[in-house]
């Protein structure tokens, strides 16, 4: 792989990482029109904010690139969130129900994330760029238990 096609490869790799962050903003978004919880709805603004704060990382690394951020959502976080709509309309949807939803979302940041760290073909030089997505990885971790947490906790209330 040439010098170019790396560079192309790892901005690809970080566009998907933005799209992921903006599927994890949109999710948490829809939690927070989903709670009347108000310490919640505090969690889940924070959460998306931390998403906010990775896509602004993510964008200046691929400016560094000399590539283009994307502002997109990926089409699997499309199809969850449309299903998401869909299955809130047939069921009534608790604070336990809202948090598995958003442990599910932040799975599945966490796996892309991994991804993207042992991406073979992705030979990540830079060790700024290694620093920030491990950051970003630890960062998803301890939300994830946060949240798994906080869903626990509702079921055992529930």
């Amino acid at each position: 792989m040439g010098t170019l096609q790396h560079i192309q490869h790892q901005i690809s790799a970080l566009n998907d990482l933005i799209k992921i962050n903006n599927d994890r903003i949109a999710g948490y978004q829809k939690a927070i029109e989903g709670t009347d919880d108000a310490s919640l709805k505090g969690v889940f603004e924070g959460y998306a904010d931390q998403s906010k704060g990775y896509v602004n990382q993510l964008n200046d690394y691929i400016h560094l690139l000399g590539g283009q951020p994307t502002d997109g959502t990926t089409l699997s976080g499309k199809f969850y969130h449309a299903w998401m709509d869909v299955k809130s309309t047939f069921t009534k949807k608790d604070n336990h129900s809202i948090l598995s939803d958003c442990e599910y979302g932040e799975d599945i940041a966490k796996s892309e994330y991994r991804k993207a760290l042992d991406d073979k073909e992705l030979i990540w030089e830079d060790e700024k760029v290694v620093a920030l997505l491990n950051t970003h990885m630890n960062g998803l971790k301890l939300a994830h238990d946060a949240i798994k947490a906080l869903r626990d906790s509702f079921k055992q209330v529930a």
